[in-house]
């Protein structure tokens, strides 16, 4: 009896296998799934459905609403004739040239009103007679310059046009390393053209570009041209002016820097109003604190900035300031750096009292300065 009972059993078994063998080979479906456990390590993955169902992402619609607000920019001016003959006015009187030779350029600028204001670089205009911006739509219109900045390299022209397609300024403090960004303009003469990159880095400077820097560092491709710009972030909104790049054969290699909104908004809003930048002035020479000057000087940090020159007659110096003097606070605010020390006597106004604190032999001392206006400077 116990044998037979074996003997069905090893059948039933024989048979169950069968059937499984058959249902795991041709209907695996029906099958109940077991995570994917391999050992002690749990295997997930998606789905051929859910791969497919992802939304590839697009900065199509911010590169629409910024476009048509982006001009290329075209320059000329007449050069200077050379020898000796030739720049003798008797001799150009007599002899004049029939054909004056000329120079041209090209860069990119910003439509940022709708009444016929550009901004744009101030090299990419410097020392024009002639400038023309074309639209995204191929019109073609003559402008003039309303007024230039070259302590930051920004200018503003104006065209007499009305209800122009105009760009709207991003909030100045949102922006982040890290997020991305495109960056519109008129590379090599091709006309608007939009590249992709990201925010590499912020509030860069010792460049030796511009007397005031404070640039944002992208990694979006950047190329001759391009100056004067837009830098914009994927709601299509102006983040910064392109200005210029890092490159050692004139391409670009993924270091870019352009003028912050922030920055870029100041210098256009006075030269609309006033036709030009006012900036506060000390008549300082200002050098950057190294540990061997806070070692010579007693400091307890290798920070801050040291006069190193005075100018005779200057605000600072008709307010008792003197050499070797390590400012550490103008108007109540930190200068750690020279950019920022820069910053802070630029944006104090002419004709007004700053307090300025320095550390000087013996203590703190706390000096009341007269603020001049900052004499104009051209870029060469």
């Amino acid at each position: 009896m116990l044998r037979k009972f074996w003997l069905v059993f090893a059948q039933a078994c024989t048979v169950c296998l069968a059937l499984l063998f058959v249902v795991a080979t041709l209907r695996p479906d029906l099958l109940p799934r077991v995570g994917g456990r391999v050992a002690n390590v749990v295997v997930t993955q998606e789905t051929a459905t859910e791969v497919a169902g992802t939304r590839v992402t697009s900065y199509a619609d911010a590169a629409h609403k910024a476009m048509p607000a982006v001009v290329n920019v075209y320059t000329s001016k007449e050069l200077p004739a050379r020898g000796t003959l030739a720049d003798d006015p008797m001799f150009r009187r007599y002899f004049p040239s029939p054909t004056p030779q000329r120079q041209t350029s090209l860069g990119s600028g910003v439509i940022v009103a709708p009444e016929g204001y550009v901004l744009t670089n101030h090299h990419v205009v410097q020392g024009a007679d002639d400038i023309q911006l074309v639209l995204a739509d191929g019109r073609r219109m003559k402008a003039h310059l309303r007024g230039s900045d070259p302590e930051s390299d920004l200018a503003v022209l104006k065209v007499d046009e009305e209800n122009l397609p105009s760009m709207t300024f991003a909030p100045a403090d949102n922006l982040q390393v890290g997020d991305v960004v495109l960056a519109i303009g008129n590379p090599f003469g091709l006309g608007n053209t939009v590249t992709f990159g990201i925010v590499s880095a912020l509030g860069r400077n010792y460049l030796g570009v511009n007397r005031f820097e404070d640039f944002i560092q992208t990694d979006a491709a950047i190329n001759p041209g391009n100056s004067g710009g837009a830098l914009i972030d994927t709601a299509g909104n102006l983040v910064g002016i392109n200005s210029t790049i890092y490159s050692q054969n004139g391409g670009s290699l993924g270091i870019a820097f352009s003028i912050p909104v922030s920055l870029a908004r100041k210098v256009f809003e006075e030269i609309v109003r006033d036709g030009e930048v006012t900036r506060g002035w000390l008549g300082i020479q200002p050098v950057a604190v190294t540990p061997a000057i806070a070692k010579e000087l007693a400091l307890a940090r290798p920070e801050g900035v040291v006069i190193a020159g005075l100018q005779q007659g200057g605000p600072a110096d008709q307010a008792g300031m003197q050499l070797m003097d390590v400012v550490t606070e103008i108007g109540g605010k930190g200068t750690r750096n020279v950019p920022q020390l820069l910053a802070r006597i630029a944006e104090l106004p002419p004709g007004t009292t700053a307090k300025v604190r320095v550390v000087r032999t013996g203590g703190d001392v706390e000096v009341d300065v007269v603020v001049g206006k900052r004499p104009p400077v051209e870029r060469q």
